[in-house]
């Protein structure tokens, strides 16, 4: 009998798994790359500001930061001598080429829509573009015209918005806060600019609550990696609604399913808690490739962010390295869109039906992506009073008004620090580095970028929620002064 050939450079076996793995993505970090997210970042954050928390352009003018690029870097949490340098030359380009009036900002209100354009006689003019669209957040569309997407309205399944607060969005006027909440409340705005609002709430009630001149109660603003919370607790509850199994199985990404893949190493904890180990090249100005792990470019690129993300390499042993990134969250994010579509039912109105509408959180909205993915990682928005709904949750252990909607004992997986080498959870952090001195060591939070923060502290059985601008600074010694004189005044 005659043996089949066999092939001296690859095995030809067939493969019964279909698709083989994803092409890895490469992270292009040129002149001109770092240019379009400058100005994509612009119009999403002029989008987020006027067409979803709602301020005129005269206010989001004056909360607009330019912000600085970063490129991705390796495990050192650096780059190697003689490559980056492009990013810190864009950031501060960006700032005086807008006042030099080189960069426009113009924004339609009709359409909510805000175009950015910078104008260069060496690179030409480069365009972003954002549009605002209610349910979808702030679409990030960069480069592209319109989404590729049709964002019609997310039909709400929300409770009588009569009920008294938590259940729903009725709120009895808190008594005035003593004499040392009054005055922790006052050094914590004057030393914060940015601050929209403070609610303290126990389970039952809001105990206390202020806002600045440009907050109100029923005002929307950001979350940036809050939102991480969000997704962790959406996978709580596939899990407890039995979509999926365990966070300790291998994580079923729909680009990860051939079983010979290397992704099959990373499980769904691994992503939840930083240590999935995935990474991509990062290719710069001049043709040099380095290693990176991504951090931003999600909120910066107009493009497809679950697919991104599941194209991320294996970098590093899965478990063995904990590195904060967004691009394990997003594939998390792909997780729990394939979930849902399996079972034939509208992605987006079930994202919301299985955690934000359960909880009567009525502001709140996810942010998409160009193709209509909800951004994993960050960027939603709700109210002070909605986002404290979320710390209540977990105050309940994962019971809402006497139903269980999370696994027994999923509040102390997910507000538990990793066992080794790092104070984060599964997309909370904990108290375990002493960062608020004189918080108890069980405190933990949901936290974004610019010191948002749901405070979750189940020794007191008190939540306290602070939203703030993006880019603004936060006095973190009169906020751990604050959150300790609540803990002595209602705990």
């Amino acid at each position: 009998m005659s043996r089949p050939p066999v092939e001296p450079i690859f095995d030809r076996t067939p493969s019964p798994f279909g698709a083989m793995p994803a092409e890895p993505m490469v992270h292009d970090a040129s002149v001109q790359a770092l240019r379009q997210r400058t100005v994509n970042f612009a119009a999403k954050r002029y989008a987020d500001m006027m067409f979803v928390t709602g301020l005129d352009r005269a206010t989001a003018d004056a909360h607009f930061r330019w912000r600085p690029l970063t490129i991705p870097a390796g495990l050192r949490a650096r780059l190697p001598a003689g490559v980056g340098k492009e990013a810190v030359a864009a950031s501060a380009l960006a700032e005086a080429a807008h006042k030099a009036g080189r960069i426009v900002i113009e924004t339609d209100a009709a359409d909510r829509r805000v175009t950015v354009r910078w104008n260069d006689a060496a690179l030409g003019t480069v365009t972003g573009t954002a549009l605002g669209r209610a349910g979808y957040g702030g679409i990030l569309l960069g480069e592209h015209g319109e989404p590729g997407f049709d964002p019609v309205p997310v039909p709400r399944a929300l409770p009588d918005a009569g009920l008294s607060w938590p259940l729903g969005q009725a709120v009895d006027a808190p008594p005035a806060p003593t004499g040392a909440l009054a005055a922790a409340m006052d050094a914590f705005f004057a030393g914060s600019s940015g601050l929209y609002a403070v609610v303290v709430a126990s389970p039952t009630r809001i105990l206390a609550e202020r806002y600045s001149a440009f907050g109100r109660p029923d005002r929307a603003t950001p979350s940036w990696s809050m939102t991480k919370a969000i997704t962790s607790t959406l996978i709580g509850r596939l899990i407890h609604e039995g979509w999926l199994n365990s966070v300790y199985d291998p994580a079923p990404a729909p680009l990860w399913r051939d079983p010979r893949g290397i992704h099959q190493l990373i499980t769904i904890d691994h992503l939840l808690r930083m240590r999935a180990g995935l990474g991509f090249p990062v290719r710069h100005e001049g043709g040099a490739v380095t290693l990176g792990f991504e951090n931003s470019s999600v909120y910066q690129d107009g493009r497809d962010a679950f697919e991104a993300a599941q194209r991320s390499i294996v970098a590093t042993v899965p478990g063995a390295v904990f590195r904060y990134i967004n691009s394990g969250l997003n594939v998390l994010g792909a997780i729990i869109r394939d979930r849902i579509e399996q079972r034939g039912l509208p992605y987006h109105g079930t994202v919301y039906g299985m955690l934000a509408d359960r909880l009567g959180m009525h502001s709140y909205q996810h942010s998409a992506d160009i193709v209509g993915n909800f951004i994993a990682s960050g960027a939603g928005f709700a109210t002070a009073r909605d986002y404290a709904k979320l710390g209540v949750l977990y105050l309940n252990d994962g019971v809402w008004n006497g139903e269980r909607l999370l696994p027994e004992g999923w509040a102390d997986y997910a507000l538990t620090a990793t066992h080794t080498g790092t104070s984060y959870a599964a997309c909370f952090r904990t108290n375990s580095d002493r960062l608020f001195p004189d918080l108890p060591d069980d405190a933990a939070w949901a936290s974004g970028a610019s010191d948002q923060r749901i405070f979750i502290l189940r020794g007191a059985q008190l939540t306290v929620t602070v939203t703030n601008e993006t880019d603004h600074p936060v006095d973190l010694a009169a906020l751990n002064r604050l959150v300790a004189t609540a803990i002595e005044g209602y705990g």
